[in-house]
């Protein structure tokens, strides 16, 4: 027996809710890598390869699963990627080890890739029939706050849970598995937007390319993603060990803390400035990052927490923008019947500005001065992210006609 389907409108905010969610358990770990550390011994060369292990996750998933959804149905798609979630979390139970950890990092990063570019056109689509009349881009900032804002609050989950409560490293593993199960059974009343095809096509990954038409939007839009989530990647990977390093404050909250203000400053500039046209959110994206940024690199030279804290909410701020950007760019670009695939790709880049730049900041830590290498780091995202978003405002102006 079927159960019953909720209204579109409804069936928007469920898996705006589950897309937080399930974003948010990703980042958990966060704040909590100190505790595994002390509790293992291992070096921060290990906290870097568990982190790695997360984002190869991501991208695999992408490019083997991203774009599966336009032709086996969204809620399907969503369904699977919240039951890996929840196996990831029962292997953070029973796997306590090093390799398990980086094994269940993997599979968390699995569900993410599939989540992300499904959930993305899911939100859009249930949107576009709730509300026909309604620009895209209110559909498009709900997801990428959803997106953003659960990458913020999973480490002041974690850092709350590490600093407040018994058994950090089994108790929040513990509470989302539930959360994970009960949101299954949610995403079940939800509507489907996308008929499965009958007989399935013959199955390949994703097909790395960019719409045919429109190459060159696409590809500065990607470089913004790409730029945006450079970023983010070092207050998600990294954050700990520059505030142990670099201002001696190894408070688990204050890690969680300042890693959220950073990811909730990107989640709150998505959803606020909105209203704004494209061009105005991409002059704040390239201000927000250039001066939030330069902010960063004086807080780690004086040193002073509070300028550090500040210019990330500020890079934040920008990034958040950007990103938004980028994914109303791909959405509008992507060809009929391709809406997963292009988000996918797009995904799939911003993910790959997530590990890679993070990956050569932990290891040139090994061997270089932890306030140098952030210095360095903000210098060269300082310069790709307002460059982005210099160019993608530059495109934006352009007559549509010669946007391709």
């Amino acid at each position: 027996m079927a159960l019953p389907a909720v209204r579109h409108g409804a069936g928007f905010w469920i898996v705006a809710a589950t897309f937080l969610l399930v974003m948010a358990y990703s980042t958990v770990p966060t704040p909590l890598y100190p505790l595994y550390q002390q509790r293992d011994g291992f070096s921060s060369v290990t906290i870097t390869v568990i982190f790695a292990a997360y984002a190869v996750g991501v991208i695999v998933s992408l490019y083997l699963a991203g774009h599966v959804s336009d032709w086996l149905g969204r809620r399907r798609v969503l369904l699977v990627a919240v039951l890996v979630s929840a196996l990831a979390a029962v292997m953070f139970l029973l796997w306590t080890e090093v390799p398990g950890l980086i094994l269940a990092r993997f599979v968390d990063g699995v569900s993410i890739g599939v989540l992300t570019a499904t959930a993305t056109a899911h939100l859009t689509e249930l949107r576009a029939t709730a509300r026909p009349s309604e620009n895209r881009i209110v559909a498009a900032s709900v997801a990428g706050a959803a997106n953003l804002g659960g990458l913020a609050l999973g480490p002041l989950i974690g850092g709350m849970f590490a600093e407040f409560l018994p058994d950090p490293l089994r108790l929040p593993h513990q509470v989302f598995l539930v959360v994970f199960l009960l949101a299954a059974v949610l995403l079940l009343l939800v509507p489907e937007t996308v008929t499965a095809t009958d007989p399935l096509p013959r199955y390949r990954p994703q097909r790395l390319s960019v719409p045919a038409t429109a190459r060159r939007p696409f590809l500065l839009a990607a470089f913004g993603a790409f730029s945006a989530f450079s970023v983010l990647g070092l207050f998600t990977s990294l954050a700990p060990t520059f505030l142990i390093a670099t201002f001696d404050a190894p408070d688990r909250l204050l890690a969680g803390a300042t890693t959220f203000s950073v990811f909730g400053a990107a989640a709150a500039g998505q959803l606020l400035l909105a209203a704004l046209k494209l061009r105005t959110q991409l002059l704040i994206a390239a201000l927000g990052c250039g001066a939030g940024l330069a902010l960063v690199a004086a807080g780690a030279l004086v040193p002073l927490l509070a300028v550090f804290i500040v210019g990330g909410i500020g890079a934040g701020l920008g990034v958040g923008l950007l990103f938004k950007s980028a994914l109303a760019t791909a959405t509008r670009l992507a060809e009929p019947g391709r809406t997963g695939a292009t988000l996918a790709l797009m995904f799939l880049i911003a993910y790959a500005g997530l590990a890679i730049p993070s990956l050569l900041v932990g290891v040139f830590l090994q061997f270089i001065p932890p306030t140098t290498v952030l210095l360095a780091f903000a210098a060269l995202v300082l310069v790709a992210t307002v460059s982005a978003a210099a160019l993608m405002r530059r495109a934006a102006a352009r007559p549509p006609a010669e946007r391709g």
